[in-house]
This record gives structure tokens, C-alpha cells and sequence, in this order.
């Protein structure tokens, strides 16, 4: 990682290396956004799921 960020140093390209780093931290937190939607959903879903059993008991 430093030979990489020692070749962009020296050909003066810091800002594509604060740009890259930037976009690679948004994706990274785009996915872990992602993942715990995903999740919340999933117990949502599972809630609903089980209110609704929970009802049908309650009604017969």
C-alpha cells in the first residue's frame, strides 16, 4: 500500500488518491447501509409474519 501511495505522491496526483479514497469510504458505508436495511427488513417481515399468526390464534 505505501509503494502505491508513494507513486501517487511523486507524480503529484493527491488529489485522485483523496478522491479514490473518498469514493472507496462511501461505497464501504453504501454496502453497510445496504446490509442493515436489508436485515431490518427481514426482522420486519418477521414480525408481521407473527402478528399475523397471532392473529389468526386469537380469531378461531
Amino acid at each position: 500500500m505505501s509503494d502505491l501511495i508513494r507513486t501517487f505522491t511523486e507524480r503529484g496526483d493527491l488529489a485522485h488518491l483523496a478522491l479514490f479514497l473518498w469514493a472507496s469510504a462511501s461505497s464501504a458505508m453504501l454496502v453497510l447501509t445496504l446490509r442493515e436495511l436489508f436485515a431490518a427488513n427481514a426482522r420486519f417481515d418477521a414480525f408481521v409474519r407473527e402478528l399475523a399468526r397471532f392473529n389468526r390464534r386469537i380469531r378461531k
